[in-house]
């Protein structure tokens, strides 16, 4: 904290300025470039394989298993993600891990539906069918025969849904639910900078920028992961 050089605009000594505590920006920035990537990859890591399971269950076996989990899925996709995020966070405590944990139980849906629709086609395929007769377990075919072909889809939601999670996160922090002062967050850095919007403005607009860059990161991301793990594409 500087507070003499407070709301100092860019310059030599700090190249993005400093905020209303006089804290470089630059270094704040990093920093919670640190916070949500180190998010957004906890939650990748616990609902893709969670969500790939799920699906990769319910296609395969089919009948009960399949209705119970997808209404289950369904009443989880009927709530807007961040909406259903507040509500986890508000019922836990607001901060970085109870932040990661209502993104998480917010964000498998779309991989159990993607992954159930290949486990349904790869259900009748010749060579599950081949297993099956001589004698495999169902659980031995989903995790040895049918999971595996699933992977690419999911790995292609999981880059591609990475840009959700980052603005979800961002949201969250922005609200106050996320990271607590004084642990940087860009959603949290643009809330505490709003009300210099009109005579700081690169305040608020650097850490929306790197939310922005971010993002669109991880779109180009999956469209490259898309083309080249796409069999059908030439």
């Amino acid at each position: 904290i500087d507070l003499p050089h407070r709301l100092a605009p860019p310059s030599a000594a700090h190249w993005l300025g400093t905020d209303g505590l006089g804290r470089d920006v630059l270094s704040r920035l990093i920093w919670g470039g640190r916070v949500t990537l180190g998010l957004v990859a906890a939650v990748t890591l616990a609902v893709a394989p969670v969500g790939l399971l799920i699906g990769c269950v319910a296609g395969y076996t089919g009948g009960l298993a399949d209705l119970l989990l997808m209404r289950v899925t369904d009443i989880f996709l009927a709530f807007p993600r961040l909406i259903l995020a507040l509500a986890f966070v508000a019922a836990l405590r607001p901060g970085v891990t109870s932040a990661a944990i209502a993104i998480a139980l917010t964000a498998w849906p779309p991989y159990a539906r993607i992954a159930r629709a290949d486990a349904l086609a790869l259900r009748t395929a010749e060579h599950v069918q081949a297993v099956r007769l001589m004698g495999a377990r169902a659980g031995r075919i989903v995790l040895r025969h049918v999971l595996p072909l699933c992977l690419p889809a999911i790995v292609v939601r999981t880059s591609l849904d990475m840009s959700g999670i980052i603005l979800t996160a961002a949201g969250l922090g922005f609200l106050g639910m996320g990271a607590q002062p004084p642990l940087p967050e860009w959603g949290a850095m643009i809330a505490t900078a709003r009300d210099h919007i009109l005579d700081h403005w690169w305040l608020p607009a650097i850490p929306g920028a790197a939310i922005f860059v971010a993002s669109l990161a991880f779109n180009l991301l999956g469209d490259g992961l898309r083309d080249a793990l796409d069999p059908r594409q030439t």
